[in-house]
């Protein structure tokens, strides 16, 4: 029987311009894995034909590099599949082994620069007849499997149980399980805190960061652009929020206020910056991670859809690379995107020094996700539902991603930015104004399409960082999603806005 591996892609990626042969690059990394914990002893690895599918190599590369290990004794090999050696231990955390900086894939375009007004797109006469492509939807349609409708039958037969106010130790379990094995993040479960979503455990984050600051107001760097909603909440909290720009590759530690001024808290998609797109390099990454030590501030990461990844090389959570001992890292997760908005179930992974803080916190507020919600995901992701359904998911997306590019290929007016992971894609107008931006969407949902406008994700507020910067225009265009919506209605949606943009192109 062959082995079961619990890797749906397997965190190594290898560069054809590098000195070593693609064998020797690929050997290196996984005894990295293996030394670092990542991969545990007796695991099951991906089979040689999934990972030379994976990394777009020739199926012999990954079975040099495997007979390379075995004959070191770092693998096993046997009619059942290769696993790792069962006698073989991570390393200590003095002896880890820094992570190799990934090649990359370069987007084009210039520096994103600053703020704009925040005008919202009008509803339709009817939403109940409007196709919505709206972004962040995804597809629930198929998420009741067997193994989801087992576990909530599993989870429902013995209602009533009470967790601990950090949530069930056995779901924290598997969260650790989970980020170690699609994020390469080793981690006590202690360090996980069951949240009712993203927003949920960010309020929480504030709280507890306020407390430690005995009362004032926070400081809090945020992307610009960035999401609108989630930026609101520090500002009903009192906070201050310091929009910084990003370009290309995400956002400029650079620009980051230093001094008396500096953030306390850098809120941030390191691993798809939202809405542009943009993967943040791993140099950046340790750039980041320097400032926050030297600076004594600590670095949100919002992990929120990095499962959801199309092309190119998987790049480390940056709690992943916070092995310096200062752990200024904590990492948002929610499953609102991978499974559904209205699970209302995330984690927060803490620094083990916030950890008591945290949890006194929660215990005093309560933990609002219940019981039998934790308890069925526990499930879920024990009998390997999460891990199934991530791939599918994979699948469905990656095509109907493919149909929108295909469907806005040659557009009368505008060009689509790169995207390599998400559930939603961004069209940049040049030279169309907040006026006529709004007057698109508008236009748009008229014809009953729902869409979002590009503009309203830049901050209203001056960027901050060194000298001094005025505001700029935002870039103007559309924000769309392709996670809810079948094939079909996909391509309807995109021939009427294909129609409304020709109406809008010049001549």
């Amino acid at each position: 029987m062959a082995a079961y591996s619990r890797f749906d892609r397997l965190p190594v990626n290898l560069s054809r311009s590098a000195s070593a042969s693609l064998p020797a690059q690929l050997a290196e990394q996984i005894r990295a894995l293996v030394l670092q914990g990542v991969l545990q002893a007796g695991e099951a690895l991906p089979s040689s034909r999934a990972l030379s599918q994976q990394l777009n190599v020739s199926r012999g590369t990954v079975v040099f590099a495997y007979e390379q290990l075995v004959g070191e004794g770092y693998l096993t090999a046997s009619p059942g599949g290769t696993r790792v050696a069962s006698q073989l231990a991570p390393l200590t955390d003095s002896q880890q082994i820094q992570p190799a900086s990934p090649k990359r894939q370069k987007t084009s375009g210039p520096t994103f620069q600053t703020p704009a007004e925040s005008a919202q797109p009008p509803t339709p006469a009817s939403q109940e007849t409007a196709l919505d492509l709206r972004p962040g939807i995804p597809d629930t349609s198929l998420l009741a499997s067997a193994s989801w409708r087992a576990a909530w039958r599993q989870a429902a037969a013995s209602p009533g149980r009470t967790f601990p106010p950090a949530g069930s130790p056995q779901l924290r379990q598997q969260l650790a399980q989970h980020l170690r094995l699609t994020r390469s993040v080793l981690r006590d479960p202690q360090d996980l805190m069951v949240t009712a979503g993203a927003r949920d455990g960010f309020r929480l984050v504030l709280t507890a960061l306020r407390l430690k600051v005995r009362g004032r107001p926070l400081r809090i760097a945020v992307e610009n652009p960035g999401y609108p909603s989630l930026q609101r909440i520090p500002l009903a909290f009192g906070h201050q929020i310091l929009p910084v720009e990003v370009d290309q590759d995400g956002l400029q530690p650079a620009l980051l206020p230093t001094g008396p001024e500096r953030p306390d808290l850098v809120l941030l998609a390191p691993s798809h910056q939202y809405p542009l797109g943009a993967s943040m390099p791993v140099s950046r990454r340790l750039e980041l991670l320097a400032w926050a030590r030297k600076n004594g501030a600590y670095i949100l990461e919002d992990d929120y859809d990095s499962e959801l990844r199309y092309r190119g090389d998987p790049l480390p959570a940056l709690a992943a690379l916070d092995q310096a001992g200062a752990e200024r890292v904590i990492t948002l997760g929610s499953f609102s995107k991978l499974l559904a908005p209205g699970l209302n179930l995330g984690f927060l992974l803490l620094p083990a020094h916030l950890r008591q803080e945290l949890i006194g916190l929660r215990a005093d507020l309560g933990n609002p996700v219940s019981s039998l919600t934790q308890e069925a995901l526990t499930l879920f992701l024990a009998s390997g539902g999460l891990r199934r359904h991530t791939a599918r998911m994979r699948r469905i997306y990656t095509a109907r991603r493919q149909l929108l590019l295909t469907g806005l290929d040659n557009l009368p007016r505008g060009r689509v930015l790169p995207m390599d992971g998400g559930l939603h894609t961004v069209i940049h107008l040049p030279g169309l104004g907040a006026a006529e931006e709004a007057q698109l969407v508008a236009r748009l949902a008229e014809a009953g399409l729902l869409v979002e406008a590009l503009g309203p994700y830049w901050s209203p507020q001056r960027t901050s960082g060194q000298g001094n910067q005025e505001r700029a225009e935002p870039w103007r265009g559309l924000v769309l999603g392709f996670g809810g919506v079948p094939d079909r209605k996909l391509e309807q949606g995109l021939g009427l806005l294909r129609q409304v943009l020709r109406e809008l192109a010049p001549g």
